[in-house]
């Protein structure tokens, strides 16, 4: 879909020529380079980069390993790659809005390099990673980007991440292999990273509490800086950036006088001169690159450029001479600083695009096209204060056309996984503008409005693309729904496992099993025409630009005996789990509830068990302030089930759960990330582990990611312990599930990773929760 009035005016309203303007000169100021490290999106420092970019001039660039694939996901069901696809596209807004060159070692969505879930360790990071392919796509970064400055973001000590210690570990093991001409393992011409700094604060927090100290500062980085034009402070402009990532709840407000300084400890120099500031003995404009006259009088145009802000025509004249004589003095500059003048020149030509008031809009009529497919261009255009101007098509392969139409013929798919994004330099297919101001002809490109996407000519969706079926039940039989058959007229069959039959439908196929059908996983594939299809999974939220995911449109079976239980189940969820799906998979009666049906105590006392899901205190509107009402229906002989909930869940531990339970923070400290962890059920003949199903040694094979967060770490003694599990050499935890009495009904609450575990189509995580949902007897 094309963007409408109403967007293409809200984007606007975003970029004011003044400030677009004002931060186009701002670079001109320096020609050092800083690049931050980190393992997730939202790991950059923000505000601190915020003050280098907008107040400095630094050209800026962040080195991410993962796309935060196993990380946590408040703004809707994405999980693993599809969340992966989602935090990388929220980075790419991120970093639009801070000038920050991005780049992934993360290549892809089977890459190795993977958000694989919380650890505690960077050895155990690295070991998962692959640490020889994590070291050569880092060199490849570095050598690609060539920046004078690294700064990791956390410090390599023991209570962080063990994925941001392994960064940094790898940090600086990667500047030295940058550096080595010997080194095989990358292509690229060698690159020598002047400094490393680390961060000299600590990076304890909700999540993670650094056993130790962090080094000494330094140098510091003044942060509590305003911006001239905008008037916003820089840890504003930074959260600025930091409120895209949606997925995680980032962005706060900081309020006037509470903005911070950045203290950075000098980790090792190769300039061996005092540190004085950050650009201490390094270039920082382009007579210090000893090139002659040319490169003398660039900087000075550059200057004059800056100093006749905000008059465009004048700032127009002294860019569009500087980019003269940069060009003269050009060949003249050593090889080492070949990047340092294609950064420039980049920088200019942007100035002199966004002095010259030059307004150029391409799109196309259709931003969705198949691999094979064709679509007019439009554009619009105002020339400004150029002289001449030219407009072309930068196409990539598969794709050809002119400024009037394109086509695809056989093109690539869309990858939702760029391994790199650089603000300004669009992937292709955009436009690129040239132009002819005072006589020098300066070259930009043009992204396309919406970024098209290419995807498969022949697609459907098998649904649901994952579903349980549980053998203790009498049903032998799936729904299957085909929608949105590309194109309409192809004929849908259906690739079955051994002995399964299926029967067309209206909507797709009902699946019969053997009634004597065994326990485990099965495939269940779709064919178009006779040959396996593509299913097409949008990734679509207004903050981010719309992409997608093109997998085997086929559908995971996990038959398991998961019992048999009668109980009528409510679910209230704020959209983050689909604890709800699974269980009425299982067979059991559930419907799904609002905050308002909680105060209705008829309604409620319909049901036997109610399940709260994953955050759903925080996300569901008047969940939090109906607690009372469902502590009152528990007494009565309700059986509340509670799932995993942060702290700042809105999860009072006084008020929240019927009797006082208190969730662990920092987090790290009330995880277990071993997702193969030795668990101890410390009541073994508990009903919640015989009933309906005795769960043994089994139930815990096979699960992923980890065993479970923010566990409980102190709770009232009507509280039953009942599972003890660890990390290896920590000290056990027993917060993970409890369970309570209370009056005549039962709280439990879970810290088990369940609703990811069903996810995976974990056979125990199903009949542990059949158990968890059963009443009090």
């Amino acid at each position: 879909m094309a963007l409408t009035d109403p967007e293409r005016i809200a984007l606007e309203i975003e970029h004011p020529h003044i400030v677009e303007l004002w931060r186009a000169l701002v670079p001109l100021r320096s020609l050092v380079s800083f690049m931050n490290t980190g393992a997730h999106p939202d790991d950059e420092t923000s505000e601190m980069l915020a003050v280098l970019g907008f107040q400095d001039g630094v050209d800026l660039s962040y080195a991410c390993s993962t796309r935060g694939e196993g990380g946590q996901n408040d703004i809707g069901r994405e999980a693993s790659q599809q969340l992966g696809v989602l935090r990388t596209a929220e980075m790419e807004r991120a970093a639009d809005r801070l000038g920050l060159r991005l780049y992934w070692l993360s290549e892809s969505p089977d890459d190795p390099i993977f958000d694989f879930g919380f650890s505690k360790s960077g050895e155990e990071t690295l070991a998962k990673w692959g640490r020889e392919r994590t070291l050569k796509r880092f060199v490849d970064i570095l050598r690609q980007e060539k920046p004078d400055i690294i700064c990791p973001t956390f410090l390599d000590i023991p209570g962080q991440h063990g994925h941001h210690r392994a960064m940094t570990e790898a940090a600086e093991e990667a500047i030295g292999l940058a550096a080595d001409p010997a080194y095989r393992d990358s292509l690229l011409p060698a690159w020598e990273v002047s400094k490393m700094y680390l961060p000299a604060w600590s990076g304890a927090g909700q999540a993670y509490d650094d056993d130790l100290p962090p080094p000494p500062a330094t140098l510091m980085i003044g942060g509590k800086g305003f911006d001239p034009v905008t008037g916003y402070s820089y840890a504003r402009i930074g959260e600025q950036s930091r409120v895209c990532h949606k997925t995680q709840a980032m962005g706060r407000w900081i309020p006037t006088g509470s903005e911070r300084d950045w203290p950075l400890h000098l980790k090792f120099s190769r300039l061996g001169l005092q540190d004085d500031n950050l650009k201490s003995g390094l270039p920082t404009c382009l007579a210090d690159l000893g090139a002659g006259p040319d490169l003398i009088e660039a900087d000075r145009e550059m200057a004059a450029a800056v100093s006749a802000f905000p008059d465009s025509e004048a700032v127009l004249k002294h860019a569009s001479n500087a980019l003269a004589a940069l060009r003269l003095g050009a060949d003249k500059v050593a090889q080492r600083f070949a990047n340092k003048i294609a950064r420039k020149e980049a920088q200019l030509s942007k100035l002199i695009r966004t002095a010259a008031r030059v307004e150029c809009r391409v799109r196309l009529e259709k931003n969705v096209l198949s691999a094979n497919d064709f679509s007019t261009v439009q554009t619009e255009f105002r020339s400004g204060l150029s002289e001449a101007h030219a407009l072309s098509l930068a196409l990539p392969e598969g794709w050809s056309g002119t400024m009037s139409e394109v086509r695809t013929e056989n093109a690539p798919f869309s990858n939702p996984y760029p391994d790199t994004y650089l603000p300004g330099e669009p992937d292709t297919p955009h436009a690129r503008l040239s132009l002819t101001t005072h006589g020098v002809v300066s070259e930009t490109a043009i992204p396309f409005e919406v970024p098209p996407q290419v995807l498969p000519e022949r697609s459907a969706v098998l649904s649901p693309m994952a579903t349980v079926l549980n053998r203790s039940g009498g049903n032998r039989s799936l729904t299957f729904k085909v929608p949105a058959i590309v194109p309409a007229d192809c004929q849908a069959t259906l690739d079955l496992p051994e002995g399964w039959s299926a029967r067309e439908t209206a909507m797709g196929f009902e699946v019969k099993l053997p009634s004597d059908v065994a326990e485990g996983a099965y495939k269940v594939g779709l064919l178009l025409d006779g040959e396996p299809a593509n299913t097409v999974i949008p990734v679509k939220y207004p903050h981010i630009a719309p992409r997608h995911m093109i997998l085997p449109a086929e559908a995971s079976v996990c038959v398991v005996n998961a019992g048999k239980n009668s109980a009528r189940v409510g679910y209230i969820g704020a959209g983050n789990d689909r604890v709800d799906y699974w269980l009425s998979g299982l067979g059991l009666d559930v419907v799904s509830l609002d905050a308002d049906d909680l105060t209705n105590e008829a309604a409620l006392s319909e049901f036997d068990t109610i399940v709260i899901g994953i955050f759903a205190v925080r996300f569901k509107d008047g969940l939090k302030e109906a607690m009372p009402a469902l502590r009152k229906w528990v007494s009565s002989g309700g059986t509340l089930l509670t799932l995993y909930h942060r702290p700042w869940d809105n999860w009072d531990p006084d008020r929240t759960p019927p009797a006082r339970l208190e969730i662990g923070q920092p987090s790290l400290r009330w995880r277990v990330t071993d997702e193969n962890a030795a668990v101890t059920v410390l009541s073994p003949d508990h009903d919640l582990f015989t009933k309906p199903n005795r769960i043994d040694s089994d139930d815990w094979a096979g699960w992923q990611k980890e065993r479970g967060l923010y566990f409980a770490k102190s709770w009232d003694p009507i509280y039953e312990p009942l599972l003890e599990m660890a990390d290896p050499g920590e000290a056990p935890h027993m917060g993970s599930l409890l369970a309570a009495d209370i009056g005549k009904g039962r709280h439990i609450h879970c810290a088990l990773i369940l609703h990811h575990q069903m996810e995976k189509l974990v056979p125990g995580s199903f009949r542990l929760m059949v158990n968890l949902v059963s009443p009090r007897t």
